[in-house]
């Protein structure tokens, strides 16, 4: 007897992809498709292939700001894996633990990620500025004064001062992905390394650890896709500009002021895209890194 073909899974599919396609699939195919033309005498598109992505590799007034912005960007994702992570894996541990209150402790370190990046951005101004923040009278009370700088306004400390408050915020993601894939992990493979003698190091590092491996995989490449998508918390804070001087500037800003302008500089949607295409083609080649490294690691364990 021939199968029918199970049409009622498209019936299911079909929305998702309808919404997908119309306000994800177009938009990027619309982006990458900008980049490839430039404005002509007419004022109509015109194809130019590449032309656009040479003239931002290579004309200064792009070359540089591109290259600032990727730095930028670089040290920007280096803060977050080395300190959101590492802690989010550190407070997933102890919350998993058998301790009163873990559920309260969760829902608090958790808040902020669910709370608009304006106010936070809003919030932490407040409470850095040098006139009336609340940071420096802080100190003073700890007898820490000499410690305080205008960190959001010096060239040296605005991105990581940045990155700080974003690692603040966003902790709590890698906390709970890491806790549900520790809560994933057998008991009874506790009970048979405590047999053995095994301390909680121990259990942590050979067992607990190797298990979730494929869970810090994922919570790295959200971290790097999210990182190198950032624009709303540098704009919250720092404006457009990024100041000071352009130091806090990301690809997210350096996208915005090229698409659509800024100050006296018109926005050029053509040079725009082309700094999204870069921007796309930054983060394919970050997963496609990890999926070779995933791929990797599975052959390695089996």
């Amino acid at each position: 007897m021939k199968r029918r073909f199970p049409t009622h899974i498209l019936v299911f599919l079909l929305p998702a992809v309808a919404i997908y396609t119309l306000f994800m699939i177009y938009p990027l195919l619309t982006s990458l498709w900008l980049s490839l033309n430039n404005k002509s005498a007419a004022d109509s598109p015109v194809f130019v292939g590449l032309a656009n992505y040479v003239r931002l590799f290579t004309a200064p007034e792009f070359a540089g700001p591109l290259w600032n912005a990727v730095k930028n960007n670089v040290l920007f994702f280096l803060v977050h894996m080395a300190l959101q992570n590492p802690i989010g894996l550190l407070l997933a541990v102890l919350l998993t633990r058998k301790l009163a209150g873990t559920a309260v402790y969760r829902a608090i370190i958790f808040t902020p990620t669910i709370l608009s990046v304006v106010i936070i951005g809003f919030i932490w101004k407040l409470i850095l500025n040098p006139s009336w923040g609340i940071a420096p009278g802080l100190l003073r009370a700890l007898h820490l004064e000499g410690w305080y700088q205008p960190w959001l306004g010096l060239e040296s400390t605005s991105l990581v001062t940045l990155a700080l408050i974003s690692v603040w915020q966003n902790i709590g993601i890698p906390m709970m992905l890491f806790t549900a894939a520790l809560l994933r992990v057998p008991a009874e493979l506790f009970e048979a390394a405590r047999m053995d003698g095994a301390g909680a190091w121990t259990i942590f590092w050979r067992i607990q650890f190797p298990l979730i491996l494929p869970t810090l995989g994922i919570v790295a490449v959200l971290t790097f896709v999210g990182n190198f998508n950032t624009f709303d918390l540098v704009y919250a804070t720092q404006g457009a500009l990024a100041g000071p001087n352009f130091a806090s500037d990301i690809l997210g800003t350096f996208f915005y002021r090229t698409f659509f302008g800024y100050q006296l500089q018109p926005g050029d949607p053509y040079m725009g895209s082309a700094v999204a295409g870069v921007m796309l083609l930054i983060i394919l080649v970050g997963v496609l890194i990890f999926g070779l490294w995933q791929r990797r690691l599975q052959d390695v364990q089996f």
